[in-house]
Parts: structure tokens; sequence; C-alpha cells
């Protein structure tokens, strides 16, 4: 493809199924541990369902608004092209994550691992299944009768339910009639309870292990929810929604902006249906009657399925003891010379250190609150936090710092996509033990990791913190890469403090002298720093940009790129994500290259990289090259100045970059080719991450 005289792009909606169709790669790739190829199909499935809530349902909603001219916004492609050519691609990426499924299960049978439905369950399974679901599933069944509703109920889009049709026993109406038998069909919806687990496993008395889903527990036990009917025939099949998750705010003045968010939240329940899946087995009556009543259209994407819906739910299959069948864990490694013992603030005063998580422990991060909290020197701790994990320890330490008579201020993100209803369960908490929250910036939401604590000594302050790429919450850490940096430079946590007077007060922009914030000065800095590569290039100096972020689809920032690679700067990319540049197209990208990592961990760590002819300047960042996080979200991206770290995060680059294992090549064509081994041998970066932060630590033991 040849675009010598302009840009083109990559739509972000086809890269962003691209993407998912890395993971599904994952799921079929048979050097995976089987019980992970199941969990990649979990996840597949899960980021299918937030595309759906989201990118789908914003681009109906396009369509249905006359006033949008939807193929300049979406770059040549009308909004209705675009839905049907996603249906199309979904229904393809369903039907195959379906194959792989059952491939998966014929291998686990090999592995003595049985997937059972109803009909395959022996006489004492069936008791004990039959026990189970009077004692837990039944109190937490719910079932609709729907032929005599008035109106559909609400399906909750975070359910999966079997559709139950009852083929009811003929009834002799009178003398003439007693040789036509009327057939009366019945309609019912069945709710699968969340609240128990999908997975159930069964007694077995060899060595063979069973599992069962919880849709054919309820299936096999269909006669004991209908029995008051004289029913001659029954069948069940699965169906599911998805609606769009867009949140509408009213503007009642008089409530709290956290009751705003929760009704919101709670209104989500009803949005309009984008998604409707069902089983191909279901009877054409039923299915017909499930289109009509829920107003289910043909601008709606309708998917035909299996037997079994909402997927996700296999990231949390049970492991059933057999860890020989799940990726071999690596344990945490502590940061070398930081230890979590003695105090951090002392070790931090003297220098910078770099927490690489999940390669090095979280541990780090909670140790730092947990002593800000006891230390009697600190005054305050101010935090912002986005998404937190159950049970939060981030909060539990915060809590523990206000009791302990500490100013805690927490810049809390309501609107944390998904995460919301938890978050304000947090909020309420935190407000109740005294600590003060701050809810984002009207228009903007907080996407920031930041930390900042003032500390007395000598009789003046002193600040310590933590800037970092990813979320303070201990669970996505075992699984999400995320790279943070602690600090006591005052030139950095000075411009921090500055970023929580903005929260406090959002009429008055502050200039930053080290920080890149976003939305007032992050564009702007990293424009500035590609002109000076090109600059350089121009000049026969030394010029290269290398980036790794999550996702690449601001198109802005890629004309710039364009422009730097037309200039002759060497420009490596590695987007986990949505990449909407196109690289190596002639006279317009040749210089660029881009990569995506798609293994066991989540990369998620944003780190840019500028030559600056030869003294490179390296930053770390909680944005991505996205409009939204650069012009209308409050991002920090943070220079590194520490010369060991700059130079750690610059060997880090290079072994994400020599990837050639789990290293698949962003192109246009959108074929998620491998990159090519050649010579070399087999480098699977995630692994040699790690091994470089053993080796790290070696070398400074062998020092002491």
């Amino acid at each position: 493809m040849n675009n010598t005289h302009h840009n083109f792009y990559i739509d972000r909606e086809k890269s962003w199924l691209t993407f998912n169709a890395r993971v599904l790669q994952e799921a079929a790739d048979e050097t995976v541990p089987l019980l992970d190829r199941l969990r990649f199909l979990g996840i597949f499935s899960n980021n299918l369902d937030e595309f759906f809530r989201v990118r789908y349902a914003a681009i109906r909603r396009m369509k249905n608004d006359k006033k949008i001219n939807s193929e300049k916004v979406l770059g040549g492609i009308s909004a209705t092209e675009l839905l049907k050519e996603i249906t199309d691609i979904v229904i393809e990426q369903q039907s195959e994550s379906l194959r792989i499924l059952s491939e998966i299960e014929q291998k686990l049978q090999k592995e003595n691992i049985f997937i059972v439905n109803e009909k395959e369950v022996s006489k004492e399974q069936k008791n004990f299944l039959h026990e189970y679901f009077i004692q837990k599933v039944s109190p937490a069944v719910v079932t609709i009768m729907l032929n005599d509703l008035n109106e559909f109920p609400l399906l909750k889009d975070t359910a999966g339910y079997l559709a139950v049709r009852l083929e009811m026993k003929p009834k002799k109406t009178s003398l003439i009639d007693s040789f036509i038998p009327k057939k009366e069909v019945r309609y019912a919806v069945v709710e699968i309870p969340n609240t128990v687990n999908r997975f159930v496993v069964l007694p077995s008395n060899n060595e063979k292990q069973y599992v069962i889903l919880l849709d054919d527990v309820i299936r096999l036990n269909l006669d004991y929810i209908f029995n008051i009917f004289e029913y001659e025939n029954i069948s069940a099949h699965m169906i599911k929604i998805t609606r769009d998750a867009q949140l509408e705010f009213d503007s009642d003045l008089s409530k709290s902006f956290i009751e705003k968010i929760s009704d919101s939240v709670k209104e989500r329940r009803i949005g309009e249906p984008v998604r409707f899946v069902y089983d191909q087995a279901i009877e054409k009556d039923f299915l017909s009657f499930l289109l009509d009543r829920m107003k289910i259209d043909s601008s709606d994407s309708i998917i035909p399925g299996g037997r079994y819906h909402n997927r996700r739910d296999y990231m949390s299959f049970p492991n059933l003891g057999r860890y020989d069948l799940l990726y071999k864990p690596n344990t945490p490694l502590p940061i070398p010379g930081l230890e979590i013992e003695g105090s951090m603030l002392q070790k931090i005063r003297e220098k910078d250190y770099l927490l690489n998580a999940p390669y090095q422990s979280f541990s780090y991060v909670i140790k730092f609150l947990r002593e800000a909290a006891l230390d009697p020197k600190v005054m305050s701790i101010k935090i912002t936090l986005y998404r937190l994990a159950n049970n939060s320890q981030i909060i539990s330490s915060l809590v523990n710092a206000a009791k302990n008579g500490k100013k805690v201020t927490v810049q809390i993100e309501l609107q944390a996509r998904f995460d919301e209803a938890s978050n304000i369960y947090y909020a309420e908490q935190m407000q109740t033990e005294g600590i003060e929250l701050i809810f984002g910036v009207k228009g903007l939401k907080v996407h920031s990791k930041i930390c900042v604590i003032d500390r007395i000594e000598e009789g003046k302050v002193k600040r310590y913190g933590f800037i970092s790429t990813g979320n303070f919450n201990e669970s996505t850490a075992k699984v999400y890469t995320d790279l943070t940096l602690f600090t006591a430079n005052s030139r950095l946590l000075k411009d921090v403090s500055k970023v929580f007077d903005f929260f406090e007060v959002n009429y008055k922009v502050h200039r930053y002298k080290h920080l890149f914030v976003s939305p007032h000065y992050t564009r702007a800095k990293f424009n500035k720093l590609i002109e000076r590569e090109i600059l350089n290039a121009i000049s026969g100096k030394e010029a290269y940009i290398k980036l790794k972020m999550n996702s690449l689809s601001d198109f802005k920032m890629i004309d710039k790129l364009y422009d730097a690679s037309r200039a002759g700067v060497k420009i490596q990319l590695i987007v986990r994500g949505i990449c909407c540049i196109a690289p190596q197209v002639e006279g317009m990208s040749d210089n660029i290259e881009a990569i995506s990592i798609v293994d066991n961990y989540l990369e998620h760590a944003r780190l840019y990289i500028f030559a600056n002819d030869g003294n490179p300047e390296v930053f770390i960042s909680s944005a991505d090259f996205m409009t939204r996080n650069l012009d209308s979200r409050v991002e920090v991206t943070c220079p590194i100045y520490d010369d060991d770290i700059k130079q750690e995060l610059i060997e880090i680059f290079e072994i994400g970059w020599k990837a050639n294992v789990k290293a698949r090549i962003q192109s246009d064509d959108l074929k998620n080719r491998y990159r090519k081994k050649g010579e070399e041998k087999p480098f699977r970066s995630q692994q040699e991450t790690y091994k470089y932060y053993q080796n790290k630590l070696e070398v400074i033991t062998e020092k002491i």
C-alpha cells in the first residue's frame, strides 16, 4: 500500500479486535499450559464483552445520531458499515474460540480432567448434584415465566440466562376438541446466579477429575424448578445480552457526586442492548419471541454461539491441584539495595529506586504507605486511586494513617469504568474514617498514578513519593507489568504536589518544571521531543524514538511520528493493543517498526525513550498516545533523572524489542504474524526480563 502523499491510519476498532485475536492465539498456542489456555479464552471473552459495552455501543450511538457525520469521525467508513464489519469479525472469532475450547477439552481428557454435561454424569454424581442444587444453587436462582408478562423483564448484562421452553401436555377442552389436541408452549428464563461458582468439581472414586458447569447443574434440575407445570417436553438454551455501558449523569444539584455516580451505575443496568448471543440450537419460535419482545433489531449485533456463553468465567477455572498444567509462577524478586525490613524512607532519601512489578514485589508500595502511616514525623499523605483490589491493603494503610492523625487526601476516580461500584464503596469507607476525598475534576478523568508525603525533618518539610504507570492494586500487580519510581527528588515532588493543588482548585493551571501533565502540557511536550529528533536526524546526529505503550490511536501524534520517519528518525514501537499507525509503508513510515507482545503477564507499562543525540531522555507515564490521555484526562509523565535507573529502563526496552516468541508484528493488514526467529535463539521477553532482575540481584549480592 503506497500512501506517499497523505497519511494513512488503521481503523481503531478493527485494530482492537486484532489485539483480542492475539489473546485468542495464546489460547490456541500448544506451548501454553492447558489451564492457562483456558484462562486466555476467558480473557478473550471478557475483553469482547467490554468492547461491545463501550466501543460498539459508541459507534451504534453515532449511527443513530443524525447530527454526526460518522464517515468524517471514523476516517472514511460509515458507522453502519463499520458495525457490520465488526459483527462479521466477531462471529468468525467466536467460532474460532469454540473450536479452541473443544480442542482444549479433548487435551484435558488425556490429562484425566473431564468437563461433563448433565447427560454424562454418573448416578452418584447425579445424586450429589441434586443435593448441591437444593442447598447451594436453588436459593440463588431467579426464574421468570414470560408468556403472561405485559413487559419483558430486564435482563442483566453481567449474567447468563437459560431460555427454557416448555411444551405442555395437550388438554382436551370438549368432546369436539378431544381429537384435536392443543399444544401450549410456555417460555421462561432462568438467571444463572453469579454468587455461586460457575464450575462445580464433582466427587470421583478414581484418578479422573470431573467438572460440570453451573448451567448444566440447573439443566439437570429443571424438573425441580418447573414441576408445578404439566409438560411433556422441556429444553433450555443459553442466551446473553450486552448493554451500552455509557454513564448518563443527572444535573440534580442537591445530589452528591457519589450519589450521582451511584445512580448512573444503576441506570447502566437498563442501557440499550447492543449485542445478543444465543445458542444456535434454540428453537426458531423461541428465538423470534425473544428478539421481538426485547426489541432487538439488525443494528444490534446478533451472534449465534454455542451451548455456553459468559466464557469470561474461564479466567477462574479451578486448578484442581494440577500445577503442572499452569505456568510456573516466578516469585517476585526484591529490589536490589532496598530492603522491605528497614526504613524505606531512609533509603529513598539517598537515591531513587525503580519497582518493575510483577518481576519485583509490589509489597514495596504497601510498605511505603504503612511506614508513612506510623512515622511520627510524617504529617500528610496524598495519593490518587483508580482501580483498587478487593480487600485493598492500600485502603487499610491509608485508614491506618488517618487513625494516627495524619492528614490523608485521596483523589479517587469514581468513574473508573466497571469499577465504579467498588470505588464508591471504598470512598464511603474512607469518608467515615475522616480521609479527605477529592472526586476528580469536572469533565476530566484522573488517570495519573501518584503519591506524595510530607515529612518534617530538621524543622523543614521533606517530600517523599512515588510515580507509577499502573494502578495501586495488589491483585492486578501480580499479572500487569508496571513501573513505579520511588523518589525523594524535591524537583519532581514539587510538581507532584502542584498536581494535587490542581485537583483542589481546578481553574488554576500550574506550570510544571519537570513532569508532563495532561490535559495541559503532555501533547506539546511530546511534540517538542519528536521535533528535536527530527532536527537531529536532518543534521546527521544520532536520532531515534523508542516507545512502549498499551494503545496508539491519536492521529496527530501518529502524523508527528510519520514526519519523524520521513526525516530519517528510527522508530521502534512496542504497542500491546490498539495500534492505528501503519508501519513500513513506503514514503510514509519506512523507518517505523511496531510489535505487540502478548504473553502470561499483561504488558501495561508506558516507557518513552528519545535519543537526544546520544544523551537519551527516558520517561515513564500513565498516559498512552490516545486522544483521551493527552487531552481529556489528568495524566502524569515523569522524566527519569537517576542514571542507573535510566540505563535499566533502556535495557528493559531492548529485552522487549528482542522478543521473538510472543511478539507479533503490528501491520496494516492486521494479520498478527509472529516475528520470525531467523538465526536467533528463541527469546521470550517476559522470561528474559525476570532473568535480568535475577542477575542484577546476584551482582549486588556478590558485591556485598
